[in-house]
């Protein structure tokens, strides 16, 4: 199960989601989602984790709670849609 994570603090890296979803259960993969041009943090993530069950309860009981200092935001991530390809001819309107 793919799991969205938002209201993340821009300080959060891959590893400390890992380490607060594996408490859950096995975590295949976790990752902060950055900005391609700076670096920074967009401020939320993903995680998947292979047990459905242990994916639920994790989202139960992390969706609202603090990490850091903030009130984090958990739920079931929703499929990414397909975007028509951008064309960007350098104008701006």
């Amino acid at each position: 199960m793919n799991i969205f994570i938002g209201s993340l603090p821009f300080a959060v890296k891959d590893e400390a989601l890992k380490e607060v979803f594996g408490a859950y259960g096995e975590v295949s993969s976790a990752r902060v989602i950055s900005d391609k041009f700076t670096g920074r943090s967009k401020g939320f993530g993903f995680v998947e984790m292979d047990d459905e069950a242990a994916a639920k309860k994790a989202i139960e009981e992390l969706n609202g709670s603090e990490l850091q200092g903030r009130t984090i935001v958990v739920n079931e991530a929703k499929p990414r849609e397909e975007r028509p390809e951008r064309r960007d001819n350098g104008f701006r309107r």
